[in-house]
């Protein structure tokens, strides 16, 4: 009776059994054997003694994926958002030297849909392998007259661990260190609410001839990079001074964040190849290239800081880690990001 009395209150507690069922597989691909028990408790748990560290230091982050969400409902895909949603925390905690441990997620939506559910869990669990972080537990929530019956938004938060003497500061930076770009997959995460903007004219299922083959409304959903590999294969043999997460802000506000005081960097953008999403943005909007290097990534979705003598090695592990890398620039004893001509 209570259920019938729910459901006419918009909410369907059988469809979220459902769509908890059509999760589980996903979840289980992400296990670690730290974790104990299986979904559905009050709380999560995730066991830390058999963790080789001498003095860990837990690192947390939360975020979600803003109105990237809107174009995945628009374009009616959602296995990819997911992956957004893990690297946003993700690349945050990689950004100070921590390893990623464990994932939770929460989802709120109009109407429960459990095939959509599970695209979207699918996608979690993807970005939750690409990082080795175990997908926890996570709260699904119907939520009718809050939110319309196809919205949805997502957040996730993620925790990871450091050795304390091995934490990223960027207290050691020091002028003519090499600053080397991981290269993005794309837009990532960030700027969405400008790029809705940009392309609201323009139809998600045609290709442009300066984009490729795929359609439009799949790059601009091409999922956020997830480095969280790359970076540790680094650190295991390198001395990383800084790291920089390329999100919100882009170049100016972001690289910044790792700098002591009196340093900045001097980054050449021919040294990596750029995207061809950003230059058909930058038509779109006739927007200026010292702007675009202030909202988007331009094809940079991470930055390590290496002493010079240290960066041919670096190029070489990220590369044979799969990813694309190379040397954009340096630090120079004047604070801010310059790009040069």
């Amino acid at each position: 009776m209570m259920t019938n009395m729910y459901k006419s209150a918009g909410v369907d507690v059988e469809k979220g059994y459902d769509a908890v069922e059509r999760m589980k597989k996903h979840i289980a691909r992400t296990a670690r054997n730290e974790v104990i028990g299986d979904i559905g408790g009050f709380g999560s748990l995730f066991e830390l003694t058999s963790l080789n560290y001498q003095e860990p230091v837990l690192v947390s982050g939360t975020d979600g994926v803003g109105t990237k969400l809107k174009l995945a409902i628009d374009f009616n895909k959602h296995n990819t958002v997911g992956i957004d949603l893990v690297a946003m925390c993700v690349n945050d905690i990689v950004a100070q030297g921590a390893q990623p441990l464990f994932f939770l997620d929460y989802i709120a939506c109009g109407k429960n849909d459990p095939a959509m559910i599970e695209q979207i869990v699918a996608g979690i669990a993807d970005g939750c392998e690409d990082a080795g972080a175990a997908l926890i537990g996570g709260e699904t929530a119907e939520m009718p007259g809050m939110y319309e019956e196809t919205d949805y938004d997502l957040a996730g938060f993620t925790v990871g661990v450091a050795e304390k003497s091995g934490l990223i500061t960027g207290e050691s930076i020091s002028t003519g260190d090499a600053v080397i770009g991981l290269a993005s997959s794309g837009i990532h995460s960030n700027g969405y609410s400008l790029v809705r903007k940009l392309v609201q004219d323009l139809d998600l299922t045609k290709t442009y001839d300066s984009l490729g083959e795929q359609p439009l409304g799949d790059v601009l959903l091409r999922p956020t990079k997830i480095y969280a590999e790359s970076v540790d294969a680094v650190m295991k043999s390198v001395s990383v001074k800084g790291i920089s997460h390329i999100t919100g802000g882009g170049f100016y506000e972001n690289l910044p964040r790792m700098m002591p005081v009196g340093l900045g960097a001097e980054i050449d953008p021919a040294s990596w190849e750029h995207l061809p999403i950003f230059p058909f943005l930058q038509r779109l909007g006739g927007i200026a290239v010292e702007e675009m290097y202030g909202i988007f990534n331009m094809g940079i979705g991470m930055v390590l800081v290496v002493a010079q003598d240290d960066a041919a090695d670096v190029l070489k592990i990220i590369r044979g880690q799969g990813d694309t890398a190379s040397v954009i620039g340096e630090i120079i004893p004047k604070e801010g990001v310059h790009i040069t001509s």
